[in-house]
């Protein structure tokens, strides 16, 4: 193919003459700055853009410069922020200047709002009569958060059942941002035309050394020392820190001693099940080892890994080394 050939197939980019994207997701606001930032430089150079930060992004500023002439060549891309400051009495010459904007030239607006704060409903209207675009970034209710993974997940071509979205939610927290990011990391690993559940998600994005340290903790509260054992030791065979397991650990036996002093003080288990941040079946699991267990057995163990994190820490009965007191700590814990 001839050079000329490889120029017709080239894909340009293309701008319209304004956009405003506003919202009050701010992390996805910078998102969507950085990515046009980026965009803008690589079509046109450092040359060819123009940032107006918040403290010199004035509207009669930014009309001046759109008014101005250029020597650079291509596409102007001017980015500014700090929109959702202006009101709609300080822009007749922004207003004049975007009617008249010249051409392969684009202005973006960035208006990071709250309760208090929002774009001017006069700079919508001059977006809209430029033909330009308006993007609302807003976050997402709490209690809508599992919807909208549903559907995240699905236009990246993944199937999640309901408890699925909500362990996500659980495991990740509620930043969309952190929750598209596992949510981009599930649909590269996981099988296609696969629905995934809640055990599936727990598996898929725990670290390794988080998941399989609840391996033995679950041991430890069902009392089988010998499964915590052969857990502890395969992990310390892979080169995990015995400092990272304990932190794990603990944080499973104190759940279970947790659920063990609500189950002695009346609580419903479905009850308790709803406060657990897990899978329903582990849940269930961790709820029925906890009963057998009781709070008094598994306030002991409590006591167990206060000793073993300052054992892990150089401290300790006896000056063991590290895997020999975890090691008695584990049998003591399970027995």
């Amino acid at each position: 193919m001839t050079s000329r050939g490889a120029r017709r197939l080239a894909v340009v980019p293309s701008f319209k003459a304004a956009y405003l994207i506003h919202g009050d997701d701010h992390g996805r606001l910078a998102e969507r700055r950085a990515r046009l930032r980026t965009l803008a430089e690589s079509v046109s150079g450092v040359a060819g853009l123009e940032l107006f930060e918040d403290d010199t992004a004035s509207p009669d500023v930014v009309a001046t410069a759109l008014d101005a002439m250029t020597l650079a060549l291509g596409w102007r891309f001017i980015i500014v922020d700090g929109a959702e400051r202006w009101k709609d009495k300080d822009l007749d010459a922004l207003e004049s200047a975007v009617k008249a904007i010249a051409p392969e030239t684009t202005v973006a607006f960035f208006a990071r709002e709250d309760n208090r704060v929002r774009a001017p409903q006069r700079l919508h209207a001059m977006v809209l009569d430029a033909e330009g675009k308006i993007d609302a970034e807003d976050a997402v209710k709490p209690w809508e958060l599992p919807k909208w993974v549903l559907a995240q997940a699905r236009e990246l071509g993944t199937e999640l059942e309901p408890d699925a979205a909500r362990a996500l939610i659980g495991h990740v927290g509620e930043r969309q941002q952190r929750l598209l990011r596992e949510l981009e990391k599930l649909a590269l690993g996981a099988e296609e035309g696969i629905r995934l559940d809640a055990d599936a998600i727990e598996e898929l994005t725990a670290p390794s050394a988080e998941r399989r340290s609840w391996a033995v903790a679950d041991a430890l509260v069902a009392g089988d020392a010998s499964a915590a054992v052969r857990a502890y030791l395969g992990l310390r065979d892979q080169g995990e820190r015995v400092s990272g397991l304990i932190y794990w650990i603990s944080q499973r036996v104190r759940t279970a001693h947790d659920v063990a002093a609500a189950l002695d003080a009346g609580e419903p288990p479905a009850q308790i099940k709803r406060r657990l941040r897990m899978p329903s079946r582990a849940a269930d699991r961790l709820i029925a080892d906890a009963r057998r267990a009781g709070s008094d057995r598994l306030r002991q163990a409590t006591g167990e890994i206060a000793d073993l994190e300052l054992a892990s820490r150089g401290g300790g009965r006896g000056g063991a080394g590290e895997d020999t007191a975890a090691l008695r700590s584990i049998l003591r814990m399970a027995a």
